[in-house]
């Protein structure tokens, strides 16, 4: 049997295959809420075939959305709305869901990336004062973030805490804590975006510190049936900034702290960086963190060929694969991998006269009502 279609255990949580539906911002959301945009747009993803359906990046303030129009899970509107969507996708769908949570740091307030996607400033509709561990933009010449405070670093851990808790009781089964592409939680661990000169700066122990004690806050909040892991940036791409062998280490003490797993990108914390586009072009650093901090990890980025992804697993470079942009571009990639490599997916019952002839074994009915 392919790998890529052999069962995966992340932490509690037991997926039937090994491709993950990584999380992708649709900028549709209304104060934070879900609105009809996320039911039709997970809805159709929850009958890709894939094993694991993780929501786009949700903040856990109102400040810490990257634009204004990205979804929350900060207040009890956010997870009424978000229940709602939820609960009408469960009703046709067997597929575990996963929510990211996030906060935006520097790179929050601004425009819809079909719009421009630049800063709105704080006096602007739409914009708002944002926070860093330092006061330094992201792009020259941009409004610089307030440096975070102690008090306030507690109230975001206390959000990450609360949004975990939030998303627990409507019934995610994984919660993956977006410390990558240059959000919060990266701008703690890089010295690019870190000029802090307290116990949360300078070092590497004490850029990791925030990371980590929020990885620890989110873990202990949750019941141990929901898998809790992390997303992060194995590099920034940049001279002098966060790179692979800090990424190990981080990684490793996240483990160390009960992360099954690791989901591996790379950059987005600084417009100078540099990167080489491929086919798998952060395999690399997948398979080092794997074996370098001894954790299993998804790999992530330009794995849009079956044959490909099932060869990243059968070397042993990562332990699943994340697909995004293919799968907006296929919403039934998966069912086309299996195809490829002998293997078979669920689909509702409905569908079950779509398969080709000559593929029996193809597609499996998911009845759920």
């Amino acid at each position: 049997m392919a790998k890529l279609f052999e069962k995966w255990n992340i932490g509690s949580l037991e997926l039937e295959n090994r491709i993950v539906i990584a999380p992708m911002c649709q900028y549709s959301a209304r104060d934070g809420q879900a609105s009809s945009w996320h039911m039709m747009h997970l809805g159709s993803l929850s009958h890709s075939g894939a094993g694991l359906l993780i929501l786009e990046a949700t903040a856990v303030t109102a400040n810490g959305r990257i634009s204004w129009a990205d979804l929350g899970l900060y207040d009890d509107y956010c997870e009424a709305a978000l229940e709602n969507v939820v609960t009408e996708v469960r009703r046709y769908s067997s597929m575990p869901l996963a929510i990211q949570l996030a906060h935006a740091g520097r790179k929050a307030s601004t425009e819809k990336p079909w719009n421009g996607g630049g800063q709105i400033a704080p006096t602007s509709e739409h914009g708002w004062q944002t926070v860093a561990p330092s006061a330094v933009a992201f792009h020259e010449g941009e409004h610089p973030p307030k440096e975070l405070g102690s008090a306030e670093m507690n109230d975001i851990k206390k959000a990450f805490v609360e949004s975990a808790q939030r998303a627990s009781r409507i019934g995610f089964q994984g919660i993956e804590i977006h410390a990558a592409h240059g959000y919060l939680l990266h701008q703690f661990l890089s010295p690019l975006s870190n000029r802090r000169q307290d116990q949360y700066g300078g070092s590497l122990e004490n850029r990791m510190r925030f990371p980590l004690e929020v990885f620890a806050a989110v873990r202990e909040a949750v019941d141990a049936d929901v898998a809790v892991w992390v997303r992060i940036s194995a590099t920034d791409w940049v001279e002098g900034g966060w790179n692979l062998e800090e990424a190990i280490e981080f990684s490793r003490r996240l483990k160390e702290l009960g992360c099954p797993a690791i989901h591996v990108s790379s950059g987005g914390l600084d417009p100078r960086q540099n990167i080489t586009l491929g086919a798998g072009y952060q395999v690399e650093f997948a398979e080092k963190i794997k074996h370098g901090a001894q954790v299993e990890t998804i790999a992530v980025g330009l794995i849009t060929d079956p044959e490909h992804a099932e060869e990243i697993l059968q070397n042993e470079k990562a332990d699943a694969i994340a697909i995004a942009r293919a799968v907006l571009y296929d919403p039934r990639w998966p069912w086309h991998a299996a195809a490829k490599l002998n293997a078979s997916v669920k689909c509702p019952p409905q569908y079950l006269r779509s398969q080709p002839r000559g593929l029996a074994k193809l597609l499996q009915s998911d009845r759920t009502e």
